[in-house]
Protein backbone atom coordinates (compact mmCIF):
# COMPACT_ATOMS: atom_id res chain seq x y z
CA UNK A 1 0.00 0.00 0.00
CA UNK A 2 1.07 3.56 -0.68
CA UNK A 3 -0.75 6.84 0.92
CA UNK A 4 -2.22 9.17 -1.55
CA UNK A 5 0.59 11.68 -1.10
CA UNK A 6 2.69 13.21 -4.30
CA UNK A 7 3.34 16.07 -1.81
CA UNK A 8 4.87 15.93 1.77
CA UNK A 9 1.58 16.54 3.93
CA UNK A 10 1.32 20.06 5.51
CA UNK A 11 -0.14 19.89 9.08
CA UNK A 12 -0.87 24.05 8.63
CA UNK A 13 -3.13 23.09 5.88
CA UNK A 14 -4.37 19.07 5.59
CA UNK A 15 -5.03 19.37 8.88
CA UNK A 16 -8.96 18.96 9.77
CA UNK A 17 -11.03 21.27 12.58
CA UNK A 18 -10.20 19.56 15.18
CA UNK A 19 -12.61 21.58 17.54
CA UNK A 20 -14.06 19.85 20.32
CA UNK A 21 -11.17 16.93 20.29
CA UNK A 22 -9.11 16.14 23.80
CA UNK A 23 -5.95 14.71 22.89
CA UNK A 24 -2.92 13.69 25.03
CA UNK A 25 1.00 13.53 24.16
CA UNK A 26 3.04 12.26 25.96
CA UNK A 27 6.70 13.20 26.51
CA UNK A 28 5.37 16.56 25.26
CA UNK A 29 8.19 18.76 26.71
CA UNK A 30 10.57 18.67 23.60
CA UNK A 31 11.44 17.77 20.32
CA UNK A 32 8.62 15.73 18.32
CA UNK A 33 6.23 16.01 21.10
CA UNK A 34 6.21 19.85 21.49
CA UNK A 35 5.50 20.12 18.06
CA UNK A 36 2.90 17.44 17.64
CA UNK A 37 1.11 19.73 20.43
CA UNK A 38 1.53 22.63 18.54
CA UNK A 39 0.37 21.69 14.73
CA UNK A 40 -2.58 19.95 16.72
CA UNK A 41 -3.67 22.67 19.34
CA UNK A 42 -3.64 25.48 15.96
CA UNK A 43 -6.65 23.22 14.57
CA UNK A 44 -8.52 23.85 17.61
CA UNK A 45 -7.72 20.80 19.76
CA UNK A 46 -7.77 21.24 23.40
CA UNK A 47 -4.38 19.30 24.02
CA UNK A 48 -2.77 17.67 27.31
CA UNK A 49 1.03 17.57 27.40
CA UNK A 50 1.87 14.98 29.89
CA UNK A 51 5.35 15.01 31.04
CA UNK A 52 7.51 14.52 34.29
CA UNK A 53 9.06 18.10 34.49
CA UNK A 54 6.54 20.60 35.40
CA UNK A 55 8.54 23.57 35.08
CA UNK A 56 9.70 22.77 31.98
CA UNK A 57 6.33 21.53 30.38
CA UNK A 58 4.86 24.97 31.71
CA UNK A 59 7.41 26.84 29.78
CA UNK A 60 6.52 25.14 27.11
CA UNK A 61 3.31 26.11 27.27
CA UNK A 62 4.21 29.66 27.40
CA UNK A 63 6.25 29.57 24.71
CA UNK A 64 3.68 27.93 22.60
CA UNK A 65 0.71 30.11 24.05
CA UNK A 66 2.87 33.64 23.17
CA UNK A 67 4.01 32.25 19.76
CA UNK A 68 0.23 32.01 18.83
CA UNK A 69 -1.67 28.85 18.82
CA UNK A 70 -3.39 30.76 15.01
CA UNK A 71 -7.15 31.03 14.57
CA UNK A 72 -8.15 27.28 15.65
CA UNK A 73 -8.31 28.43 19.40
CA UNK A 74 -7.13 24.99 20.53
CA UNK A 75 -5.54 24.99 24.61
CA UNK A 76 -2.44 23.46 25.83
CA UNK A 77 -3.32 22.19 29.78
CA UNK A 78 -0.29 20.21 31.49
CA UNK A 79 -0.53 16.87 33.65
CA UNK A 80 2.13 14.56 35.08
CA UNK A 81 3.38 11.61 34.28
CA UNK A 82 6.52 9.40 34.56
CA UNK A 83 6.49 6.45 32.51
CA UNK A 84 9.10 5.11 34.55
CA UNK A 85 7.44 5.05 37.45
CA UNK A 86 3.44 2.91 38.15
CA UNK A 87 2.31 5.00 40.85
CA UNK A 88 2.66 7.91 38.45
CA UNK A 89 0.87 6.46 35.71
CA UNK A 90 -2.27 5.56 37.59
CA UNK A 91 -2.25 8.84 39.33
CA UNK A 92 -1.74 10.49 36.08
CA UNK A 93 -4.53 8.51 34.17
CA UNK A 94 -6.58 9.56 37.29
CA UNK A 95 -6.60 12.53 37.64
CA UNK A 96 -6.97 13.24 33.49
CA UNK A 97 -10.42 11.33 34.02
CA UNK A 98 -11.31 13.63 37.12
CA UNK A 99 -10.67 16.52 34.45
CA UNK A 100 -12.27 15.31 31.05
CA UNK A 101 -15.43 13.04 29.70
CA UNK A 102 -13.91 12.22 27.12
CA UNK A 103 -10.19 11.66 25.03
CA UNK A 104 -10.30 11.51 21.28
CA UNK A 105 -6.88 10.66 20.60
CA UNK A 106 -3.63 9.19 22.66
CA UNK A 107 -0.23 9.82 21.28
CA UNK A 108 2.51 7.54 23.13
CA UNK A 109 4.99 9.69 22.50
CA UNK A 110 8.08 9.53 24.92
CA UNK A 111 10.76 7.62 24.18
CA UNK A 112 14.35 7.86 25.74
CA UNK A 113 17.53 6.04 25.14
CA UNK A 114 19.57 5.47 28.36
CA UNK A 115 22.96 5.84 28.83
CA UNK A 116 23.50 2.67 30.55
CA UNK A 117 21.67 -0.13 32.05
CA UNK A 118 19.57 0.87 34.84
CA UNK A 119 17.27 -1.68 36.57
CA UNK A 120 13.83 -0.09 38.56
CA UNK A 121 12.83 -1.42 41.53
CA UNK A 122 9.83 -3.56 39.70
CA UNK A 123 12.87 -5.76 38.08
CA UNK A 124 12.66 -4.32 34.80
CA UNK A 125 15.43 -1.90 32.95
CA UNK A 126 14.26 1.87 32.75
CA UNK A 127 14.11 1.57 28.80
CA UNK A 128 11.58 -1.23 28.69
CA UNK A 129 9.73 -0.10 31.32
CA UNK A 130 9.57 4.06 30.23
CA UNK A 131 9.53 3.09 26.35
CA UNK A 132 6.73 0.01 26.26
CA UNK A 133 5.67 -1.17 29.49
CA UNK A 134 4.57 2.19 31.28
CA UNK A 135 2.77 3.58 28.11
CA UNK A 136 0.89 -0.03 28.44
CA UNK A 137 -0.09 0.64 31.48
CA UNK A 138 -0.85 4.27 30.52
CA UNK A 139 -3.01 2.92 27.72
CA UNK A 140 -4.94 0.34 29.33
CA UNK A 141 -5.67 3.14 32.11
CA UNK A 142 -7.37 5.91 29.95
CA UNK A 143 -9.24 2.67 27.52
CA UNK A 144 -12.37 3.13 29.13
CA UNK A 145 -12.81 6.71 28.04
CA UNK A 146 -11.27 6.08 24.54
CA UNK A 147 -13.83 3.07 24.37
CA UNK A 148 -16.68 5.40 25.32
CA UNK A 149 -15.67 8.22 23.27
CA UNK A 150 -15.50 5.98 20.38
CA UNK A 151 -19.38 4.80 20.66
CA UNK A 152 -20.51 8.72 20.70
CA UNK A 153 -21.92 9.84 17.08
CA UNK A 154 -19.17 11.14 15.00
CA UNK A 155 -16.24 10.21 16.77
CA UNK A 156 -12.73 9.66 15.51
CA UNK A 157 -10.84 7.85 18.35
CA UNK A 158 -7.34 7.07 17.79
CA UNK A 159 -3.95 5.31 19.87
CA UNK A 160 -0.72 6.29 18.34
CA UNK A 161 2.55 4.69 19.50
CA UNK A 162 5.61 6.58 18.42
CA UNK A 163 8.12 3.86 17.80
CA UNK A 164 11.00 3.93 15.40
CA UNK A 165 13.23 2.19 12.78
CA UNK A 166 15.36 0.86 15.52
CA UNK A 167 12.78 -1.56 16.34
CA UNK A 168 14.97 -3.68 13.29
CA UNK A 169 17.59 -3.46 15.46
CA UNK A 170 17.33 -6.71 17.60
CA UNK A 171 18.08 -10.07 16.10
CA UNK A 172 14.89 -12.19 15.90
CA UNK A 173 15.98 -14.72 17.94
CA UNK A 174 16.27 -11.86 20.51
CA UNK A 175 12.35 -10.98 20.32
CA UNK A 176 11.22 -13.37 22.97
CA UNK A 177 7.95 -11.71 25.12
CA UNK A 178 6.98 -14.90 26.98
CA UNK A 179 7.91 -13.73 30.46
CA UNK A 180 9.36 -11.24 33.06
CA UNK A 181 12.56 -11.98 32.34
CA UNK A 182 12.83 -12.47 28.74
CA UNK A 183 11.61 -8.97 28.31
CA UNK A 184 13.97 -7.57 30.24
CA UNK A 185 16.91 -8.69 27.88
CA UNK A 186 19.61 -6.61 28.74
CA UNK A 187 21.89 -7.55 25.68
CA UNK A 188 24.74 -7.17 27.80
CA UNK A 189 26.80 -9.54 25.45
CA UNK A 190 26.48 -6.07 22.89
CA UNK A 191 28.85 -3.15 22.43
CA UNK A 192 25.33 -1.28 21.27
CA UNK A 193 23.54 -2.89 24.12
CA UNK A 194 21.60 0.50 24.70
CA UNK A 195 20.58 0.99 21.54
CA UNK A 196 19.82 -2.98 21.13
CA UNK A 197 17.35 -2.38 24.52
CA UNK A 198 15.71 0.51 22.78
CA UNK A 199 14.74 -0.96 19.80
CA UNK A 200 13.48 -4.70 21.67
CA UNK A 201 11.35 -1.89 23.54
CA UNK A 202 10.18 0.28 19.86
CA UNK A 203 9.30 -3.31 18.54
CA UNK A 204 7.04 -3.97 21.87
CA UNK A 205 5.42 -0.80 20.89
CA UNK A 206 4.31 -1.70 17.93
CA UNK A 207 3.16 -5.44 18.84
CA UNK A 208 1.38 -3.52 21.41
CA UNK A 209 -0.37 -1.75 18.61
CA UNK A 210 -1.31 -5.13 16.76
CA UNK A 211 -2.68 -6.67 19.46
CA UNK A 212 -4.42 -3.59 20.69
CA UNK A 213 -6.33 -3.39 17.27
CA UNK A 214 -6.85 -6.89 17.10
CA UNK A 215 -8.78 -6.95 20.63
CA UNK A 216 -10.95 -3.98 19.36
CA UNK A 217 -11.57 -5.18 16.57
CA UNK A 218 -12.92 -8.36 18.45
CA UNK A 219 -15.20 -6.40 20.95
CA UNK A 220 -16.17 -4.08 17.57
CA UNK A 221 -14.75 -1.32 19.53
CA UNK A 222 -14.01 1.86 16.26
CA UNK A 223 -10.48 2.65 17.71
CA UNK A 224 -7.94 3.21 15.15
CA UNK A 225 -4.44 2.25 16.37
CA UNK A 226 -1.35 2.77 14.53
CA UNK A 227 2.29 3.07 14.78
CA UNK A 228 4.99 4.61 13.39
CA UNK A 229 8.29 5.56 12.47
CA UNK A 230 9.00 9.37 12.60
CA UNK A 231 12.35 9.35 11.04
CA UNK A 232 15.35 10.62 11.66
CA UNK A 233 14.84 13.46 13.69
CA UNK A 234 17.65 16.06 15.32
CA UNK A 235 15.51 16.37 18.78
CA UNK A 236 17.47 17.05 22.12
CA UNK A 237 17.89 13.43 23.13
CA UNK A 238 18.65 12.44 19.79
CA UNK A 239 21.80 14.76 19.57
CA UNK A 240 23.35 13.77 22.83
CA UNK A 241 22.61 10.04 21.97
CA UNK A 242 24.89 10.20 18.68
CA UNK A 243 27.38 12.73 20.21
CA UNK A 244 28.05 9.83 22.55
CA UNK A 245 28.62 7.30 19.62
CA UNK A 246 30.42 8.98 17.20
CA UNK A 247 32.44 12.03 16.64
CA UNK A 248 30.65 15.42 16.26
CA UNK A 249 27.69 13.21 16.69
CA UNK A 250 25.42 16.33 17.31
CA UNK A 251 26.74 18.60 14.44
CA UNK A 252 25.99 15.47 12.00
CA UNK A 253 22.13 15.22 13.08
CA UNK A 254 21.91 18.80 12.38
CA UNK A 255 22.73 18.49 8.95
CA UNK A 256 21.60 15.44 7.80
CA UNK A 257 18.36 14.74 9.85
CA UNK A 258 14.70 16.14 10.53
CA UNK A 259 13.63 19.09 12.15
CA UNK A 260 11.93 18.09 15.44
CA UNK A 261 8.62 20.59 13.65
CA UNK A 262 9.05 17.85 10.60
CA UNK A 263 9.33 14.92 12.95
CA UNK A 264 6.45 15.03 13.92
CA UNK A 265 4.53 15.45 10.68
CA UNK A 266 3.80 11.64 10.82
CA UNK A 267 2.49 11.68 14.53
CA UNK A 268 -0.06 14.37 13.86
CA UNK A 269 -1.29 12.81 10.71
CA UNK A 270 -1.67 9.31 12.33
CA UNK A 271 -3.78 11.37 15.16
CA UNK A 272 -5.71 13.73 12.83
CA UNK A 273 -5.61 13.29 9.42
CA UNK A 274 -8.74 13.17 7.57
CA UNK A 275 -7.62 10.39 4.94
CA UNK A 276 -7.30 7.81 8.09
CA UNK A 277 -10.93 8.01 9.12
CA UNK A 278 -12.12 8.14 5.69
CA UNK A 279 -10.11 4.59 5.02
CA UNK A 280 -9.93 3.51 8.58
CA UNK A 281 -9.93 -0.04 7.60
CA UNK A 282 -6.55 0.68 5.81
CA UNK A 283 -5.16 1.99 8.83
CA UNK A 284 -6.10 0.09 11.39
CA UNK A 285 -2.83 -1.93 13.08
CA UNK A 286 -0.63 0.06 10.31
CA UNK A 287 3.33 0.80 10.30
CA UNK A 288 3.72 4.08 9.17
CA UNK A 289 6.88 6.13 8.14
CA UNK A 290 7.74 9.83 7.03
CA UNK A 291 5.08 11.40 6.24
CA UNK A 292 2.43 9.57 6.53
CA UNK A 293 3.44 6.89 4.30
CA UNK A 294 2.95 3.22 4.89
CA UNK A 295 5.87 1.45 6.07
CA UNK A 296 7.08 -2.30 6.32
CA UNK A 297 7.19 -3.65 9.93
CA UNK A 298 9.85 -6.32 10.39
CA UNK A 299 9.18 -9.96 10.27
CA UNK A 300 9.06 -10.27 14.36
CA UNK A 301 6.55 -7.00 14.29
CA UNK A 302 4.30 -8.71 12.48
CA UNK A 303 4.33 -11.56 14.27
CA UNK A 304 0.60 -11.99 15.83
CA UNK A 305 1.82 -14.85 18.66
CA UNK A 306 4.46 -12.39 19.71
CA UNK A 307 2.27 -9.58 19.97
CA UNK A 308 0.49 -12.35 22.04
CA UNK A 309 3.02 -13.32 24.31
CA UNK A 310 3.90 -10.00 24.76
CA UNK A 311 0.55 -9.06 25.93
CA UNK A 312 0.20 -11.86 28.14
CA UNK A 313 3.09 -11.34 29.92
CA UNK A 314 2.51 -7.41 30.07
CA UNK A 315 -0.72 -8.05 32.13
CA UNK A 316 1.27 -10.78 34.34
CA UNK A 317 3.54 -7.76 35.88
CA UNK A 318 0.74 -5.79 35.80
CA UNK A 319 -0.61 -8.16 38.06
CA UNK A 320 2.36 -8.69 39.82
CA UNK A 321 2.80 -4.62 40.73
CA UNK A 322 -1.07 -4.80 42.04
CA UNK A 323 -1.78 -2.44 39.78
Amino acid sequence: MSGIFSRRYNPRTDLPDLSGKVIIVTGASAGIGKYTVLHLARKGAKVYLAARNESKTIGVIQELELAGLGPGNGSLHYINLDLSDPKSINRSAEEFLKREERLDVLVNNAGFVEEHYVELKEGLGESIFANYLGPFIYTNALLPLLKKTATEPGSDVRIVNVSSSAHTFPASKDTIYTSKGALNNRFTDSRLGRMKRYGYAKLASILHINELQRRLDEENVPVICISLNPGGVATPSAQRVFNNMVPFGSSLMKLFATSPEDGAITSVFAAGATEVRERRDQYKAVYLEPFGKFGTKSKPAQDSQKALDLWNTSEQIVKELNL
